[in-house]
């Protein structure tokens, strides 16, 4: 059931599907957790994956607007958000051994590679400061009513 939800929010099938690591609050997947591995064994780096259509949204127009550039200059600059960073690339790594990789497959510190991968890092395991504050920053985080499409298209089924 929720790999069917995931679809429909996403307008196709994950890859690499695990489960559901965070609920909105309408109980929809909000963040989902990958495999290591898809099931041609393809690496699949993002083990946290946004799907909720509103927070992909958000997100998105945060990144549009400037953010990775952004938060990559903040992390740079403020020792607590580097210490969140390393911290949390360490974790992320702990995490997924067989990868090797940080948060969203990042393989070298330096820049942010993408602003939902650090978002639903910090949904999924609580306490990640710079996530959180990529979060912060979304005039809100859910949506007044649920935006999960209530169906899959012709495309998505196949």
């Amino acid at each position: 059931m929720d790999e069917e939800i995931v679809a429909r929010q996403l307008g196709r099938r994950p890859r690499a599907f695990r489960g559901v690591a965070v609920r909105c609050p309408f109980g929809k997947p909000a963040v989902a957790e990958q495999e290591p591995f898809d099931a041609d064994a393809r690496p699949f780096p993002t083990q946290y994956y946004v799907t909720c259509p509103f927070l992909v949204a958000a997100i998105s127009r945060l990144e549009a607007a400037g953010g990775v550039d952004r938060w990559t200059r903040a992390a740079a600059s403020d020792p607590d958000l580097a210490a969140s960073l390393a911290a949390a690339q360490a974790e992320q790594r702990r995490l997924r051994p067989e990868l090797d990789a940080g948060i969203g497959g990042s393989t070298r510190g330096g820049s942010l590679k993408c602003l939902h991968a650090h978002a639903a890092f910090a949904l999924a395991r609580p306490g990640y400061e710079l996530g959180e504050r990529i979060l912060a920053e979304l005039p809100s985080p859910w949506p007044d009513s649920c935006c999960t499409p209530k169906r899959l298209s012709q495309n998505e089924i196949r």
